[in-house]
Formats: structure tokens, sequence, C-alpha cells
């Protein structure tokens, strides 16, 4: 890692402030990008703020915005980041054979035509930079207009945190070995 993750006791008051919010949020600990986050303590905070309402109160069921971090995970190899949410995806009720398809970068069979549209506009914010009018349009049938800006949100938030994820290196826990090697 290209980080020293800094100890409670080692922090200014702003993060430290901002370390003990993340405790007592949903989450229950601090993020892992967080931690490169605290660097700017008021990015760390804001950012923060937005990965629990996203993480945790956003419209989409566990499953579908699972799927949305998936995908943006897997866009950018983030290897941390597949390994945390693989099993919060599984937990939240994602076929095991979708996210097996996603990490082997095929397009998965949906049964459920939300998860397609989800799957269909992560795809294609992140390899054509933008929405086509007839997937925005059949997104926003199936979604609704929250729940389409809410994918959007998933994968730029989830984007941000692959890119901290993956310039400070982080690893994943002792004994775990990516099931993205290899498979770029």
């Amino acid at each position: 890692m290209r980080l020293k993750l800094l100890s409670p006791g080692e922090m200014s008051a702003d993060q430290r402030a901002i370390y003990d919010e993340s405790i007592a949020s949903k989450r229950g600990r601090p993020p892992e990008p967080m931690m490169a986050w605290l660097a700017s303590p008021a990015m760390a905070k804001h950012a923060t703020r937005l990965g629990a309402f996203l993480r945790y109160d956003t419209s989409l069921t566990p499953a579908l915005a699972e799927l949305a971090i998936l995908v943006t995970a897997r866009h950018w190899t983030a290897h941390f980041e597949w390994y945390a949410h693989k099993k919060m995806a599984l937990a939240g009720g994602l076929a095991p054979d979708i996210i097996e398809d996603i990490k082997n970068r095929r397009t998965p069979t949906f049964s459920d035509p939300k998860a397609r549209v989800i799957y269909d506009v992560a795809k294609s914010l992140h390899e054509a930079k933008g929405v086509a009018q007839p997937l925005y349009d059949e997104a926003v049938k199936l979604l609704g207009a929250n729940g389409l800006v809410e994918v959007i949100g998933l994968c730029g938030y989830y984007t941000m945190v692959s890119m901290t994820l993956n310039t400070y290196e982080f690893g994943l826990p002792d004994g775990q070995v990516s099931e993205l090697a290899g498979t770029s």
C-alpha cells in the first residue's frame, strides 16, 4: 500500500471527527477509501456521507445497488472493491451466476428487467461515457427518474472509490487472493 494509514491518535481533530462519524454510522467502521480521503477532511466528510446514502438509503434494493457497484468495480479492476462488494451482493440476493458473468466480462442473462437495465446503464456509462436515448427512456420507465439518477450516482461514487483504492494500492485482507487477477 502506498499510504500510511493513520491511527485515531495520529489524526487531526477534523480527521478524527470524520473517523468517529463513520464508526457511528450504519457502516459501523470507516470505509477503506476514507482512510486516504482523510488527507482532505472536508472531502472525506462529504464523500463518506454520500457513500453512506448510496450504500444504504437509495430506492434500489441491495441486489440492484450492488449490481451497479460490481459493474463499476469490474470496469476499474478494483480488486478490493470487488472483494468487498461481491460478499455484499450475494448477501443482498444478487445471483452468483450474474456475479460470475460480470467478473468474466460476459453479459449476464437477467430475469429481472430492472437488473438488466441497471447493468446496461452502468456498462454504457463506463464504456460509452453516456446513455443513448432508447436506453435512457427504458431506464426512466423501469427505474423512474429517481432510480436512474441513483444508478448514475452509484457508478460515479464507486468510480471514485475504485480510483482511490487502485491509486493507493489497497490490498486484500491477509490470505485473500483477488478473483480479478488475470482477468483484466
